[in-house]
């Protein structure tokens, strides 16, 4: 599970890669359970027909989700990443699943233990050809108790368990799971996507193209 990643802050990066500009809010760059960082939804007036309307924006939110019903934000402790065996059921992801309300998780790499050595080592994911990585996620937004907005996110993750590179993280006994990176000429259709619509698109990155470093050599954090 991911609990952990680098947020790209490259203005110009974001606007190639992903056709977004980054919101004006202050938003994290070493990003944690409950911090505010960056995530792309498709625009509310998409379909307005008018030109100046963008196909996507960028919205900064809490990762870990906070689903409507929630009575303050601590629960995005808990709900950083959902499982899509049981999405659809968990109370705090099902409504934004069913609404297919997906978005989309900019991330330049990721961290998960490497515990082959017997020990939990921090390990830095990245791309081999060192692009950001547009993760698949859920968005919800939330009324807080003093009537503010607040904007969250949830990363989706599948079993890796016969994944050449994603099984080597996280404890031996443990259940080995993956994020879901989605191909970028594929994005907008993510966004689109329904709830029933949503299965083609979670799938496992080929191992060839990630590549681990120790956090320290990657110069990162």
């Amino acid at each position: 599970m991911c609990a952990h990643y680098e947020s790209p802050h490259d203005k110009a990066l974001l606007k190639k890669h992903f056709g977004i500009d980054l919101p004006s809010e202050l938003a994290r760059r070493d990003v944690w359970p409950g911090y505010m960082s960056t995530f792309i939804r498709r625009h509310p007036h998409a379909d307005v027909g008018d030109d100046a309307v963008p196909e996507r924006e960028a919205l900064i939110g809490s990762f870990g989700l906070i689903p409507h019903w929630s009575k303050d934000d601590k629960i995005a402790r808990h709900t950083y990443n959902a499982r899509i065996e049981t999405v659809a059921e968990k109370p705090s992801f099902r409504d934004a699943w069913k609404r297919g309300q997906h978005c989309i998780i900019p991330v330049q790499s990721f961290f998960e233990p490497d515990w082959r050595s017997g020990k939990a080592v921090p390990t830095c994911i990245t791309l081999t050809n060192s692009e950001p990585m547009g993760l698949a996620g859920l968005w919800a937004q939330w009324r807080s108790p003093a009537g503010e907005t607040v904007h969250s996110f949830t990363m989706l993750t599948i079993n890796a368990d016969e994944h050449p590179f994603m099984r080597n993280f996280h404890k031996p006994q443990d259940e080995k799971r993956s994020v879901v990176i989605l191909p970028p000429e594929r994005y907008d259709e993510w966004l689109q996507a329904s709830a029933g619509e949503s299965g083609e698109f979670l799938r496992a990155w080929p191992a060839e193209y990630m590549a681990a470093q120790a956090p320290q050599q990657s110069g990162l954090l």
